[in-house]
């Protein structure tokens, strides 16, 4: 069928099939149970998105799923929301939404924003309460995701918008994203196969070393912290497409020292740029930007959590292509580059690095073992050349990361 001209694509119908098997196959991965005939799946979408929108739909519908289609807010949209609203709509919770995520098996959602800065003069306060009442229906997806009943993955649709950001043109900004997700490849689903074997021995490597703290160093980062007890490193979880990170949640009680985030981010409508964080005793002390300093001290003062880390991942270069500055999160925490690249995310953690059952990490676990709990979770890279130091049982230490790369 022919394609209405106001969706025409940056993407071949071929390389549209692949990218939507290459999401549905990440979404089969992130769900712990199987999904049967019949079961529900969200696809979200920007408008841009349309077209990979359509082919995810479409596969959907000839593996017998049930989809469910949300389009999400335009810019102009986004921005009447925000301008306008008061309080009670800001909070308000749509009717139907609870009973839909309560019977939601699985979610496609597909990023394709033409701008990220057009909430730049919103009070930040606005997007911190909508954000907040979002939590409820955020809480019902971890708890069915914990039980297996539900899984979700992320995408990304390349937008004019999203390209200037980043200074590119629309075409390279393509070409980053279809060398990412393998689509140059007439079997990108087996190119993640693959991937998917290298990425569970470096796992399986990580784990065995039973890693009691990590020491980040690099030219403007000096940060320690604790993996934590009952811990197990996550890779390639099905949950992001593209992913080349391997994470968990640390303790978060136990970071100490500084990190910096060079790559520049997005959040609450402004672009941040050049982030020192000073953590004590566990918590963001100190926060410091050399762009957009008030939406970034907004963001730390979410609530309770958002002040305190939630994850910390490592990206090795031989396996991410991506080198490029993207201005979207889910590309740039996975950029690999001259010297690959390091993470940390401030806010909720991530249940699946616990070492046990997840379905038994109820918010009691989660607070005596140190699993951060947030209505935030606030991604910040660092691509400078980097040391991570790891100490072992026994007090030995050994660098598992130089180079941009593992060292096992």
């Amino acid at each position: 069928m022919t394609t209405p001209a106001y969706s025409q694509s940056v993407f071949t119908d071929i390389e549209l099939e692949n990218y939507a098997e290459v999401l549905l196959w990440g979404l089969s991965v992130a769900r712990k149970g199987k999904f049967k005939k019949s079961d529900l799946v969200l696809v979200k979408y920007d408008p841009e998105a349309l077209p990979l929108a359509e082919a995810v739909t479409g596969l959907l519908h000839r593996q017998g799923r049930i989809p469910i289609l949300r389009a999400k807010q335009s810019t102009r949209m986004e921005y009447d929301f925000y301008k306008y609203a008061n309080n009670k709509r800001l909070t308000y919770e749509i009717p139907g939404d609870h009973e839909l995520y309560s019977n939601l098996n699985g979610m496609v959602h597909i990023m394709g924003p033409s701008s990220r800065t057009h909430l730049a003069s919103i009070d930040p306060e606005q997007m911190s309460i909508h954000t907040k009442s979002l939590r409820p229906l955020r809480l019902i997806l971890n708890r069915r995701e914990e039980l297996g009943e539900f899984g979700s993955t992320l995408g990304l649709y390349p937008t004019q918008g999203l390209a200037e950001l980043a200074g590119l043109g629309l075409g390279d900004y393509t070409e980053q994203v279809k060398k990412a997700c393998k689509l140059n490849n007439g079997t990108p689903v087996t190119q993640w196969k693959l991937f998917q074997k290298d990425a569970h021995e470096i796992v399986n490597w990580l784990n065995g070393l039973d890693i009691q703290t990590v020491r980040i160093q690099s030219e403007r980062a000096d940060l320690l912290m604790s993996v934590g007890e009952r811990r197990t490193w996550v890779a390639l979880t099905g949950r992001n497409i593209p992913s080349f990170e391997f994470y968990t949640s640390p303790d978060w009680r136990t970071a100490e020292g500084v990190y910096y985030a060079d790559q520049p981010t997005f959040a609450a409508g402004a672009r941040i740029q050049g982030i020192r964080l000073e953590f004590r005793m566990g918590e963001a002390v100190n926060i410091a930007a050399e762009e957009g300093q008030a939406n970034a001290f907004t963001q730390l003062t979410l609530d309770q959590g958002s002040n305190k880390l939630g994850e910390f991942a490592l990206v090795d270069k031989r396996f991410s292509p991506i080198d490029r500055y993207m201005a979207n999160t889910l590309y740039d925490e996975n950029h690999g580059g001259e010297h690959g690249s390091c993470h940390v995310a401030l806010g909720q953690s991530y249940s699946n690095a616990y070492a046990g059952d997840p379905a038994s990490l109820d918010s009691d676990r989660k607070r005596i073992l140190g699993f951060n709990t947030s209505a935030l979770h606030w991604d910040l890279v660092n691509t400078e050349d980097k040391r991570v130091t790891a100490t072992l049982p026994g007090g030995e230490k050994r660098t598992i990361y130089e180079n941009g790369q593992f060292t096992l």
